[in-house]
């Protein structure tokens, strides 16, 4: 098993650097992110806008992936590609996007809401998003990774969604998937320790449905097994003692969202 990197407080202020990068590339795409708008106008204004930053796409080639964003459309959860597909009015739309920026990657994803979502599809994303809040509750020194997991599972079952197993957050920062994994179930007090010096990524990917997936033949996409939609949070978080370091934001992106309302 490949060892966790503990970063100084310097390393953490760059990795810092890069996740607020990669808040304000989603930012750019909640500006343009409308019905009638392709995938791929997405991807290309994040290539754009992270290349104009001094930074480089982490996604872009990460083994073999053609583009800089993760754009997964309702049942896909994550892992899309950017394509010609059409955005339409009632769609979830989960962006997931890397920096590399100094060489210290941030990653981050959010899930928009176009217009007029259905009720299901509401609820889905309000209670993945305060799943991740629960899980950054727990990220604190002292804690373990299982707190995380349960937290987020507790809420997200309670609500009766489906938490997926198969795919989960990871250290980040020198490498973009690091050691430890950080899976959104688990049980209080398992797992490996948090100690100062983590940095990690809490990413709930919930399930409206059953929590099943489908991996798909292209090697990267995976959707919900029975359809239903899914949602996508995460935020790059360092662990401090008391209360986490949460070095990503959602503020810039719903600023936008709130302008344009």
């Amino acid at each position: 098993m490949s060892r966790i990197y503990y970063k100084s407080l310097e390393e953490i202020e760059l990795i810092r650097e890069s996740s607020l990068l990669v808040s304000k590339t989603l930012a750019e795409v909640a500006k343009i992110i409308e019905p009638g708008v392709t995938t791929n106008q997405l991807d290309k204004l994040a290539y754009e806008f992270i290349s104009d930053n001094g930074a480089i796409p982490a996604f872009l080639n990460y083994n073999g992936f053609p583009n800089s964003l993760c754009i997964s459309p309702n049942e896909q959860v994550v892992h899309g590609f950017p394509s010609d597909y059409v955005i339409k009015d009632g769609d979830l739309i989960s962006v997931d996007c890397g920096v590399i920026k100094n060489n210290y990657f941030g990653d981050s994803a959010y899930t928009f809401s176009i217009r007029e979502v259905n009720e299901e599809k509401q609820k889905l994303v309000e209670v993945t998003k305060k799943c991740l809040d629960l899980g950054i509750e727990k990220a604190v020194a002292g804690m373990r990774i299982g707190d995380i997991g349960f937290a987020i599972q507790q809420y997200a079952e309670a609500n009766g969604f489906g938490v997926i197993k198969e795919l989960v957050g990871h250290g980040v920062g020198v490498k973009l998937h690091e050691q430890p994994e950080v899976p959104n179930y688990g049980k209080r007090g398992n797992g490996p320790k948090l100690e100062e010096g983590m940095v990690i990524a809490i990413e709930p990917m919930i399930n409206a449905g059953a929590a099943s997936v489908l991996f798909h033949n292209d090697g990267w996409t995976v959707t919900s097994k029975d359809n239903k939609p899914s949602a996508h949070f995460e935020h790059t978080v360092a662990i401090k003692k008391g209360q986490a370091d949460v070095l990503s934001t959602f503020s810039l992106i719903e600023k936008v969202l709130q302008q344009k309302k």
